[in-house]
Protein backbone atom coordinates (compact mmCIF):
# COMPACT_ATOMS: atom_id res chain seq x y z
CA UNK A 1 0.00 0.00 0.00
CA UNK A 2 1.10 3.28 -1.10
CA UNK A 3 0.34 6.54 0.92
CA UNK A 4 0.50 10.33 0.09
CA UNK A 5 -0.19 12.88 2.42
CA UNK A 6 -3.72 14.80 2.58
CA UNK A 7 -2.79 18.42 1.63
CA UNK A 8 -4.56 21.50 2.57
CA UNK A 9 -6.57 23.26 -0.37
CA UNK A 10 -4.94 26.22 -1.39
CA UNK A 11 -7.23 28.96 0.96
CA UNK A 12 -7.83 26.83 3.92
CA UNK A 13 -7.24 28.63 7.07
CA UNK A 14 -9.45 27.39 9.55
CA UNK A 15 -9.89 23.37 10.63
CA UNK A 16 -12.27 21.49 12.82
CA UNK A 17 -10.14 18.41 13.70
CA UNK A 18 -13.03 15.97 15.11
CA UNK A 19 -12.65 12.86 17.13
CA UNK A 20 -16.10 11.30 16.87
CA UNK A 21 -18.40 10.13 19.78
CA UNK A 22 -16.93 6.51 20.46
CA UNK A 23 -18.27 4.35 22.63
CA UNK A 24 -15.64 5.43 25.46
CA UNK A 25 -16.81 6.84 28.91
CA UNK A 26 -16.14 10.10 29.31
CA UNK A 27 -13.86 10.03 32.21
CA UNK A 28 -11.35 7.86 29.84
CA UNK A 29 -11.42 10.56 27.11
CA UNK A 30 -8.14 11.60 27.91
CA UNK A 31 -6.88 8.01 28.81
CA UNK A 32 -3.78 7.09 27.60
CA UNK A 33 -5.51 4.47 25.54
CA UNK A 34 -7.65 6.37 23.31
CA UNK A 35 -5.28 9.56 22.87
CA UNK A 36 -6.17 11.30 19.80
CA UNK A 37 -2.47 11.83 18.76
CA UNK A 38 -2.74 11.85 15.40
CA UNK A 39 -5.06 14.76 15.31
CA UNK A 40 -2.99 16.63 18.04
CA UNK A 41 0.08 16.57 15.53
CA UNK A 42 -1.65 17.26 12.94
CA UNK A 43 -3.06 20.55 14.99
CA UNK A 44 0.65 21.77 15.62
CA UNK A 45 1.36 21.08 12.07
CA UNK A 46 -1.27 23.09 10.90
CA UNK A 47 -1.13 26.02 13.20
CA UNK A 48 3.11 26.23 12.30
CA UNK A 49 1.91 26.84 8.79
CA UNK A 50 -0.45 29.74 10.35
CA UNK A 51 -3.92 28.19 10.22
CA UNK A 52 -6.59 28.72 13.13
CA UNK A 53 -7.42 24.75 14.27
CA UNK A 54 -9.92 23.93 16.81
CA UNK A 55 -10.08 20.26 18.46
CA UNK A 56 -13.56 18.58 19.52
CA UNK A 57 -14.89 15.52 20.26
CA UNK A 58 -18.03 14.35 19.37
CA UNK A 59 -20.83 15.80 16.84
CA UNK A 60 -21.45 19.78 18.35
CA UNK A 61 -24.42 22.45 17.29
CA UNK A 62 -23.63 24.92 15.47
CA UNK A 63 -24.25 27.59 19.14
CA UNK A 64 -21.57 25.19 20.51
CA UNK A 65 -19.07 25.33 18.01
CA UNK A 66 -18.81 28.63 17.61
CA UNK A 67 -16.34 27.98 14.28
CA UNK A 68 -16.67 28.07 10.80
CA UNK A 69 -13.87 25.78 9.17
CA UNK A 70 -12.70 25.73 5.52
CA UNK A 71 -12.22 21.83 6.14
CA UNK A 72 -12.61 19.27 8.63
CA UNK A 73 -10.52 16.44 9.49
CA UNK A 74 -11.79 13.37 10.99
CA UNK A 75 -10.15 10.46 12.75
CA UNK A 76 -11.50 6.82 13.32
CA UNK A 77 -10.39 4.09 15.01
CA UNK A 78 -11.28 0.35 14.84
CA UNK A 79 -13.23 -0.74 11.64
CA UNK A 80 -16.26 -1.91 13.91
CA UNK A 81 -16.79 1.34 15.21
CA UNK A 82 -17.06 2.87 11.65
CA UNK A 83 -21.02 3.97 12.59
CA UNK A 84 -19.61 6.90 14.94
CA UNK A 85 -16.86 7.99 11.89
CA UNK A 86 -19.90 7.84 9.32
CA UNK A 87 -22.05 10.07 11.66
CA UNK A 88 -19.44 12.62 12.19
CA UNK A 89 -19.26 12.62 8.78
CA UNK A 90 -22.92 13.27 7.80
CA UNK A 91 -23.23 15.76 10.97
CA UNK A 92 -20.43 18.31 10.02
CA UNK A 93 -21.75 18.05 6.52
CA UNK A 94 -25.24 19.35 7.27
CA UNK A 95 -23.62 21.89 9.15
CA UNK A 96 -21.22 22.93 6.59
CA UNK A 97 -21.95 21.85 3.28
CA UNK A 98 -19.13 24.10 1.39
CA UNK A 99 -16.41 22.77 3.67
CA UNK A 100 -14.07 19.66 2.85
CA UNK A 101 -13.92 16.85 4.78
CA UNK A 102 -11.17 14.67 5.18
CA UNK A 103 -11.18 11.33 6.65
CA UNK A 104 -7.87 9.13 8.37
CA UNK A 105 -6.96 6.56 10.97
CA UNK A 106 -7.45 3.17 11.22
CA UNK A 107 -10.56 2.43 9.34
CA UNK A 108 -10.29 5.09 6.56
CA UNK A 109 -6.81 3.25 5.84
CA UNK A 110 -7.89 -0.42 6.46
CA UNK A 111 -11.27 -0.12 4.52
CA UNK A 112 -10.71 3.14 2.51
CA UNK A 113 -13.34 2.24 -0.32
CA UNK A 114 -16.45 1.47 2.11
CA UNK A 115 -15.26 4.65 4.18
CA UNK A 116 -15.21 6.84 0.73
CA UNK A 117 -18.52 5.10 0.05
CA UNK A 118 -20.25 5.39 3.76
CA UNK A 119 -19.13 8.92 4.88
CA UNK A 120 -18.88 10.59 1.26
CA UNK A 121 -15.93 12.87 2.55
CA UNK A 122 -13.61 14.31 -0.35
CA UNK A 123 -10.22 12.42 0.31
CA UNK A 124 -9.04 10.24 2.31
CA UNK A 125 -5.81 10.19 4.49
CA UNK A 126 -4.45 6.54 4.71
CA UNK A 127 -1.56 5.51 6.99
CA UNK A 128 0.46 7.84 9.07
CA UNK A 129 0.64 11.50 7.97
CA UNK A 130 4.55 11.83 7.30
CA UNK A 131 4.32 15.48 7.49
CA UNK A 132 2.37 15.69 10.45
CA UNK A 133 4.44 12.73 11.81
CA UNK A 134 7.33 15.95 12.40
CA UNK A 135 5.36 17.52 14.55
CA UNK A 136 5.05 17.59 18.82
CA UNK A 137 1.58 16.90 19.56
CA UNK A 138 -0.36 19.73 20.62
CA UNK A 139 -1.43 18.55 23.97
CA UNK A 140 -2.89 21.98 24.74
CA UNK A 141 -5.74 21.48 22.52
CA UNK A 142 -7.25 18.44 25.09
CA UNK A 143 -10.20 19.22 27.30
CA UNK A 144 -8.39 18.91 30.54
CA UNK A 145 -4.53 18.12 31.57
CA UNK A 146 -2.88 15.18 31.57
CA UNK A 147 0.18 14.18 33.20
CA UNK A 148 1.85 11.96 30.47
CA UNK A 149 2.69 12.18 26.52
CA UNK A 150 2.68 9.54 23.61
CA UNK A 151 5.60 8.59 22.18
CA UNK A 152 6.51 6.19 19.01
CA UNK A 153 10.32 4.99 19.25
CA UNK A 154 8.82 2.84 16.07
CA UNK A 155 6.45 2.42 13.54
CA UNK A 156 5.32 -0.45 12.09
CA UNK A 157 6.05 -4.52 13.41
CA UNK A 158 8.44 -7.07 12.81
CA UNK A 159 5.81 -9.49 12.83
CA UNK A 160 3.05 -10.64 10.54
CA UNK A 161 0.37 -12.12 12.81
CA UNK A 162 -2.53 -13.06 11.10
CA UNK A 163 -5.08 -11.28 14.16
CA UNK A 164 -3.33 -7.76 13.30
CA UNK A 165 -3.10 -5.28 11.21
CA UNK A 166 -0.23 -2.99 11.92
CA UNK A 167 1.65 -4.23 8.35
CA UNK A 168 -1.48 -3.17 6.72
CA UNK A 169 -1.57 0.62 8.60
CA UNK A 170 2.82 0.77 8.86
CA UNK A 171 3.66 -1.72 6.26
CA UNK A 172 7.63 -0.71 7.53
CA UNK A 173 9.10 -1.13 10.60
CA UNK A 174 11.03 2.42 11.35
CA UNK A 175 13.05 2.53 14.11
CA UNK A 176 14.58 5.62 15.54
CA UNK A 177 17.47 6.53 17.60
CA UNK A 178 16.64 9.51 20.72
CA UNK A 179 13.76 9.32 22.60
CA UNK A 180 14.43 13.35 23.73
CA UNK A 181 13.32 14.94 20.18
CA UNK A 182 10.03 13.10 20.72
CA UNK A 183 9.29 14.47 24.21
CA UNK A 184 10.49 17.96 24.52
CA UNK A 185 7.36 20.14 23.92
CA UNK A 186 9.14 22.72 21.13
CA UNK A 187 5.61 24.64 20.27
CA UNK A 188 6.56 22.59 16.61
CA UNK A 189 8.60 20.55 14.84
CA UNK A 190 10.27 18.13 17.35
CA UNK A 191 14.01 18.20 18.52
CA UNK A 192 16.66 17.30 16.15
CA UNK A 193 19.23 14.80 17.62
CA UNK A 194 20.73 11.90 17.34
CA UNK A 195 21.50 10.76 20.81
CA UNK A 196 20.77 12.90 23.97
CA UNK A 197 24.37 13.54 24.25
CA UNK A 198 23.79 16.57 21.23
CA UNK A 199 21.42 18.61 23.89
CA UNK A 200 22.22 20.16 27.19
CA UNK A 201 20.12 18.18 29.51
CA UNK A 202 20.28 21.05 32.11
CA UNK A 203 18.34 23.43 30.02
CA UNK A 204 15.80 20.71 29.29
CA UNK A 205 12.53 21.09 30.61
CA UNK A 206 9.82 17.99 30.69
CA UNK A 207 6.24 18.71 31.22
CA UNK A 208 4.88 15.70 30.78
CA UNK A 209 6.79 13.24 32.90
CA UNK A 210 5.30 10.08 31.72
CA UNK A 211 5.78 8.67 28.34
CA UNK A 212 3.39 6.36 27.23
CA UNK A 213 4.90 4.12 24.15
CA UNK A 214 2.79 3.22 21.57
CA UNK A 215 4.85 1.35 19.66
CA UNK A 216 3.72 -2.42 18.08
CA UNK A 217 7.04 -3.81 19.28
CA UNK A 218 9.16 -1.69 21.23
CA UNK A 219 11.62 -3.90 21.72
CA UNK A 220 12.32 -4.80 18.21
CA UNK A 221 14.25 -1.85 17.60
CA UNK A 222 17.73 -2.28 16.83
CA UNK A 223 18.82 0.84 18.95
CA UNK A 224 16.60 -0.42 21.81
CA UNK A 225 19.65 -0.34 24.15
CA UNK A 226 20.30 2.90 23.94
CA UNK A 227 16.78 4.33 24.00
CA UNK A 228 16.88 2.65 27.28
CA UNK A 229 19.91 3.74 28.00
CA UNK A 230 18.58 7.06 27.17
CA UNK A 231 15.45 6.60 29.45
CA UNK A 232 17.58 5.64 32.50
CA UNK A 233 19.92 8.87 32.49
CA UNK A 234 16.55 10.65 32.21
CA UNK A 235 14.98 9.53 34.87
CA UNK A 236 18.26 9.50 37.06
CA UNK A 237 18.15 13.32 36.20
CA UNK A 238 14.23 13.61 36.70
CA UNK A 239 13.32 14.76 33.63
CA UNK A 240 10.65 11.58 33.02
CA UNK A 241 8.83 9.64 36.18
CA UNK A 242 7.53 6.30 34.45
CA UNK A 243 7.35 4.89 31.31
CA UNK A 244 4.75 2.29 29.77
CA UNK A 245 4.46 -0.22 26.66
CA UNK A 246 0.83 -0.16 25.30
CA UNK A 247 1.53 -3.26 23.32
CA UNK A 248 3.46 -4.61 25.42
CA UNK A 249 6.80 -6.45 25.21
CA UNK A 250 7.80 -8.85 22.39
CA UNK A 251 8.34 -12.43 24.58
CA UNK A 252 10.58 -13.41 22.02
CA UNK A 253 12.53 -11.06 22.13
CA UNK A 254 12.87 -10.99 26.20
CA UNK A 255 13.71 -14.37 25.87
CA UNK A 256 16.93 -13.70 23.28
CA UNK A 257 18.08 -10.31 25.58
CA UNK A 258 17.13 -11.71 29.16
CA UNK A 259 19.04 -8.01 29.86
CA UNK A 260 16.52 -5.98 28.58
CA UNK A 261 14.65 -6.38 31.78
CA UNK A 262 16.91 -4.92 33.63
CA UNK A 263 16.64 -1.57 31.46
CA UNK A 264 12.91 -1.86 31.47
CA UNK A 265 12.76 -1.71 35.19
CA UNK A 266 15.31 0.61 35.28
CA UNK A 267 13.86 3.20 32.92
CA UNK A 268 10.79 3.17 34.50
CA UNK A 269 8.89 0.75 32.88
CA UNK A 270 5.50 -0.28 34.98
CA UNK A 271 2.69 -3.05 34.21
CA UNK A 272 4.74 -4.94 32.03
CA UNK A 273 2.54 -7.11 29.44
CA UNK A 274 3.49 -10.33 27.53
CA UNK A 275 1.47 -11.92 24.90
CA UNK A 276 0.37 -15.43 24.95
CA UNK A 277 -1.23 -15.43 21.44
CA UNK A 278 -0.86 -19.05 20.80
CA UNK A 279 -1.42 -22.77 21.94
CA UNK A 280 -0.89 -24.12 25.30
CA UNK A 281 2.28 -26.07 24.41
CA UNK A 282 3.86 -22.26 24.20
CA UNK A 283 3.37 -22.60 28.01
CA UNK A 284 7.39 -22.96 28.77
CA UNK A 285 8.05 -19.65 26.97
CA UNK A 286 5.89 -17.79 28.77
CA UNK A 287 7.12 -18.87 32.10
CA UNK A 288 10.68 -17.86 30.67
CA UNK A 289 9.67 -14.76 30.42
CA UNK A 290 7.76 -14.35 33.88
CA UNK A 291 10.69 -15.71 35.38
CA UNK A 292 12.78 -12.67 33.26
CA UNK A 293 10.42 -10.30 34.23
CA UNK A 294 10.79 -10.98 37.88
CA UNK A 295 14.41 -11.49 38.10
CA UNK A 296 14.07 -7.80 36.59
CA UNK A 297 12.64 -6.30 39.84
CA UNK A 298 8.87 -7.08 38.74
CA UNK A 299 6.48 -8.21 41.15
CA UNK A 300 4.44 -11.15 39.52
CA UNK A 301 0.56 -9.67 40.32
CA UNK A 302 2.30 -6.83 38.43
CA UNK A 303 2.61 -8.66 35.47
CA UNK A 304 -0.29 -8.96 32.30
CA UNK A 305 -0.51 -11.28 29.71
CA UNK A 306 -2.14 -10.91 26.64
CA UNK A 307 -4.56 -13.18 25.51
CA UNK A 308 -6.96 -13.00 22.46
CA UNK A 309 -9.97 -14.93 22.86
CA UNK A 310 -13.49 -15.45 20.29
CA UNK A 311 -10.24 -17.08 17.82
CA UNK A 312 -8.69 -19.46 16.95
CA UNK A 313 -7.95 -21.47 20.24
CA UNK A 314 -10.77 -23.15 21.24
CA UNK A 315 -12.67 -22.23 24.45
CA UNK A 316 -11.22 -25.41 26.79
CA UNK A 317 -7.58 -24.62 25.76
CA UNK A 318 -7.84 -20.97 27.04
CA UNK A 319 -9.40 -21.75 30.43
CA UNK A 320 -6.11 -24.00 30.44
CA UNK A 321 -4.01 -20.72 29.67
CA UNK A 322 -5.98 -19.02 32.19
CA UNK A 323 -5.36 -21.47 34.81
CA UNK A 324 -1.36 -21.26 34.29
CA UNK A 325 -1.26 -17.54 34.83
CA UNK A 326 -3.16 -18.42 37.66
CA UNK A 327 -0.68 -20.89 38.93
CA UNK A 328 1.82 -18.67 38.03
CA UNK A 329 -0.01 -15.45 40.17
CA UNK A 330 0.20 -12.88 36.67
CA UNK A 331 -2.75 -11.14 35.89
CA UNK A 332 -4.49 -11.45 32.09
CA UNK A 333 -5.07 -8.36 29.66
CA UNK A 334 -7.87 -10.26 27.52
CA UNK A 335 -8.62 -9.36 24.12
CA UNK A 336 -11.79 -10.39 22.12
CA UNK A 337 -11.07 -10.84 18.64
CA UNK A 338 -12.76 -9.35 15.82
CA UNK A 339 -11.55 -9.70 12.00
CA UNK A 340 -9.74 -6.35 10.70
CA UNK A 341 -12.74 -5.85 8.32
CA UNK A 342 -15.22 -6.27 10.84
CA UNK A 343 -17.90 -3.15 10.74
CA UNK A 344 -20.11 -3.60 13.44
CA UNK A 345 -20.16 -4.72 16.94
CA UNK A 346 -22.84 -4.35 19.30
CA UNK A 347 -21.47 -7.16 21.83
CA UNK A 348 -23.27 -6.32 25.33
CA UNK A 349 -21.97 -7.70 28.28
CA UNK A 350 -25.00 -7.62 30.31
CA UNK A 351 -27.30 -9.77 27.70
CA UNK A 352 -26.77 -13.52 27.42
CA UNK A 353 -27.54 -15.36 24.26
CA UNK A 354 -26.53 -12.85 21.58
CA UNK A 355 -25.20 -14.24 18.18
CA UNK A 356 -23.18 -13.78 15.38
CA UNK A 357 -25.10 -10.75 13.74
CA UNK A 358 -24.61 -9.18 16.47
CA UNK A 359 -21.42 -9.06 16.97
CA UNK A 360 -18.60 -12.02 15.48
CA UNK A 361 -18.33 -14.62 17.04
CA UNK A 362 -15.86 -17.43 16.07
CA UNK A 363 -18.07 -20.23 15.48
CA UNK A 364 -15.17 -22.52 13.67
CA UNK A 365 -13.49 -22.57 16.79
CA UNK A 366 -16.43 -23.92 19.18
CA UNK A 367 -16.97 -19.97 20.33
CA UNK A 368 -20.34 -18.71 21.27
CA UNK A 369 -21.55 -15.97 23.13
CA UNK A 370 -22.11 -17.91 26.26
CA UNK A 371 -18.31 -19.12 26.06
CA UNK A 372 -17.35 -15.28 25.02
CA UNK A 373 -18.96 -14.07 27.96
CA UNK A 374 -18.26 -16.65 30.63
CA UNK A 375 -14.31 -16.45 29.55
CA UNK A 376 -14.40 -12.77 30.15
CA UNK A 377 -16.07 -13.16 33.33
CA UNK A 378 -13.33 -15.81 34.79
CA UNK A 379 -10.38 -14.01 33.91
CA UNK A 380 -12.42 -10.40 35.67
CA UNK A 381 -12.78 -12.69 38.97
CA UNK A 382 -9.17 -14.19 38.08
CA UNK A 383 -7.64 -10.86 38.34
CA UNK A 384 -8.89 -9.98 41.17
CA UNK A 385 -7.44 -13.22 43.21
CA UNK A 386 -4.27 -12.40 41.69
CA UNK A 387 -4.48 -9.02 43.00
CA UNK A 388 -4.95 -9.55 46.46
CA UNK A 389 -4.00 -12.54 46.96
CA UNK A 390 -7.08 -14.71 47.24
CA UNK A 391 -6.81 -18.27 46.56
CA UNK A 392 -10.66 -18.28 45.89
CA UNK A 393 -13.00 -16.16 44.48
CA UNK A 394 -15.89 -14.64 46.76
CA UNK A 395 -18.30 -12.99 45.35
CA UNK A 396 -19.23 -11.46 48.64
CA UNK A 397 -15.43 -10.07 48.69
CA UNK A 398 -15.62 -7.84 45.74
CA UNK A 399 -19.12 -6.24 47.34
CA UNK A 400 -17.45 -5.31 50.99
CA UNK A 401 -14.12 -5.37 52.54
CA UNK A 402 -13.83 -9.18 53.55
CA UNK A 403 -13.02 -9.66 57.15
CA UNK A 404 -9.10 -9.76 57.56
CA UNK A 405 -9.23 -12.76 59.92
CA UNK A 406 -11.70 -14.65 57.74
CA UNK A 407 -9.25 -14.19 54.54
CA UNK A 408 -6.10 -15.22 56.97
CA UNK A 409 -7.85 -18.38 57.65
CA UNK A 410 -8.66 -18.91 54.27
CA UNK A 411 -5.16 -18.45 52.89
CA UNK A 412 -3.52 -20.12 55.50
CA UNK A 413 -5.75 -23.56 55.31
CA UNK A 414 -3.31 -26.18 53.55
CA UNK A 415 -5.76 -27.65 51.27
CA UNK A 416 -8.74 -26.38 49.12
CA UNK A 417 -11.53 -28.39 50.85
CA UNK A 418 -10.30 -26.45 54.24
CA UNK A 419 -10.83 -23.31 52.86
CA UNK A 420 -13.79 -24.16 51.46
CA UNK A 421 -15.15 -25.46 54.68
CA UNK A 422 -13.93 -22.03 56.25
CA UNK A 423 -15.59 -20.31 53.98
CA UNK A 424 -18.91 -21.79 54.46
CA UNK A 425 -18.98 -22.46 57.92
CA UNK A 426 -18.83 -18.69 57.83
CA UNK A 427 -21.92 -18.39 55.58
CA UNK A 428 -20.47 -18.25 52.09
CA UNK A 429 -22.03 -20.37 49.28
CA UNK A 430 -21.11 -18.49 46.09
CA UNK A 431 -17.08 -18.97 45.79
CA UNK A 432 -15.18 -19.99 42.97
CA UNK A 433 -11.55 -22.10 42.47
CA UNK A 434 -10.06 -20.19 39.51
CA UNK A 435 -7.65 -23.43 39.36
CA UNK A 436 -10.25 -25.00 37.41
CA UNK A 437 -12.05 -24.51 34.11
CA UNK A 438 -15.37 -23.14 34.73
CA UNK A 439 -18.13 -23.50 31.96
CA UNK A 440 -21.61 -21.66 31.49
CA UNK A 441 -24.67 -23.59 32.66
CA UNK A 442 -25.94 -26.28 30.47
CA UNK A 443 -22.75 -27.14 29.11
CA UNK A 444 -22.01 -30.58 30.46
CA UNK A 445 -21.47 -31.68 26.79
CA UNK A 446 -18.16 -30.02 27.49
CA UNK A 447 -17.70 -30.63 30.90
CA UNK A 448 -17.53 -34.19 30.76
CA UNK A 449 -15.48 -34.60 27.90
CA UNK A 450 -13.32 -31.90 30.38
CA UNK A 451 -14.04 -32.18 34.07
CA UNK A 452 -14.62 -28.91 34.14
CA UNK A 453 -16.98 -27.01 36.98
CA UNK A 454 -19.90 -26.20 35.27
CA UNK A 455 -20.87 -23.06 38.12
CA UNK A 456 -22.50 -19.50 36.79
CA UNK A 457 -22.98 -17.09 39.73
Amino acid sequence: MVNSDVMPLPGSRRFLLVNPEFPIPYKSRNHKDYLPVGLLKISRWLEHEGCEVKLVYGNLPLDELCFRPDEVWITSLFTYWSDYVVRSAEHYRRLFSRARIVVGGIYATLKPEDCKRRTHCDAIQRGVHSIAEQFYPDYDKLNGEIDFQVVHASRGCIRRCKFCYTHIIEPEYVPKRCILSEIVDTGGRKLSCASPDDVDLTRVSITRKGLVFYDNNLLANEHIEELLAELIQLRKKRLISWCESQSGFDGRLLEKKPDLAEMLKKAGFRVPRIAWDWGFSYKKHIEKQIEILEAAGYKRKEIFVFMIYNWDIPFLEMEDKRIACFEWGVQISDCRYRPIDQLYDNYDPHRWGQIGTDYYIHYESGWDDYLVKQFRKNVREQNICVRHGYPIYVKAFERKKPPRELVRRVKDAPTLREKIQILESAGIREYWVPSTRRLPRDYHHLAKASQAVVLDF
